[in-house]
């Protein structure tokens, strides 16, 4: 038997529960996990919110996780029994003690990085990762806005552009975060409840505007991070924390040539190849410390449904984990 977080209905952090559940025997091409850390990630309060719909009642949450291998299904050839793990955007199912996982989508972790370091930094790294290196072609010298950049995903980006030579502007949604980004290795801040983003960001680029806006705040921010760009400029739109943002007419692109685009991390790792070249991209750069692996916050097991309030109500900076 495991211990899971599961969801009966959609609602507030409360409608969270640790349940009994059997594991069962891994299937083919399937391994038995059993973990040691699991990642917290905004994405999971879209779930339980219902923001994106389960399949059915009652199911488990959770999309990143760290542990060891139990045991291994027929036809697994990329991991063995006692090989210590990570995983992220997969089937749900990470706020667990044990689990059954596909083998072809687990990551092995490299013998320099912790359990603790790779469930903290691994699904907001490869997404940090592809937005900075692979959506835009971004260059040293260049200058870009991010919206939440003292959110976990936020505080990787910044940190890992400042080590290539691109200059992030950050927004906060309180003055409180202000010095974890800086830094982190914002260029500048922007309190994006008290100032005008973007004349704030015309102001610290000439009147340029950036290369490029990465929003995941949604409804909030959208018009925000359009009027920040510079012409031909891309806002790059990952998430809606704050909701659907507003219909756009293709229309008001023109004035600027400017783009839109929705990227999405299983696009860029849909190949095993490509998963294990970003995660070996990812891990590298934590041995270089351009990522910070370090959590921010550590929750026991039994506190999701505080982890989930802190989360959701933006009391937390950089990345949190559960401890197993």
């Amino acid at each position: 038997m495991a211990r899971v977080v599961r969801i009966h209905g959609y609602g507030k952090p409360e409608v969270l529960r640790i349940e009994e559940v059997p594991v069962g025997r891994p299937g083919p091409g399937e391994v038995r996990l059993r973990q040691t850390f699991v990642g917290l990630n905004f994405v999971e309060v879209y779930f339980r919110r219902g923001t994106f719909p389960v399949p059915s009642f009652p199911w488990p949450l959770g999309n990143e996780a760290a542990g060891v291998v139990e045991e291994v299904g027929t036809n697994v050839t990329e991991v063995k029994a006692g090989d210590r793990v990570v995983y992220a955007d997969g089937p749900l199912g990470a706020y667990a003690t044990e689990r059954l996982y596909p083998a072809d989508r687990l990551v092995p972790i490299p013998d320099n990085v912790s359990d603790e370091q790779a469930a903290t930094v691994f699904l907001k790294g490869m997404t940090a990762r592809y937005l900075l290196k692979e959506v835009v072609p971004l260059l040293a010298g260049d200058s870009v806005l991010f919206q939440a950049a003292a959110g976990g995903v936020g505080a990787i980006f910044v940190r890992w552009a400042r080590a290539l030579g691109i200059r992030v502007i950050g927004t906060l949604s309180t003055k409180e975060k202000a010095a974890f980004a800086r830094e982190a290795g914002c260029v500048a801040v922007i309190d994006r409840s008290r100032e005008n983003v973007g004349d704030r960001v015309r102001a610290l680029t000439e009147g340029r505007g950036v290369k490029a806006a990465f929003d995941s705040v949604g409804r909030d921010t959208f018009r925000a991070s359009l009027d920040a760009l510079a012409l031909r400029g891309t806002l790059v739109a990952f998430g809606k924390a704050s909701g659907e943002p507003e219909p756009l007419a293709p229309f008001e692109l023109a004035p600027r040539s400017l783009f839109v685009t929705w990227p999405i991390l299983p696009v860029y790792t849909a190949s095993r190849g490509q998963l294990l070249a970003a995660a070996s991209d990812l891990f590298s750069a934590v041995a270089e410390e351009y990522v910070d692996a370090r959590p921010r916050r550590v929750y026991a097991f039994d506190e999701i449904v505080q982890a989930q309030r802190d989360l959701e109500n933006g009391r937390t900076t950089g990345a949190a984990v559960l401890r197993i």
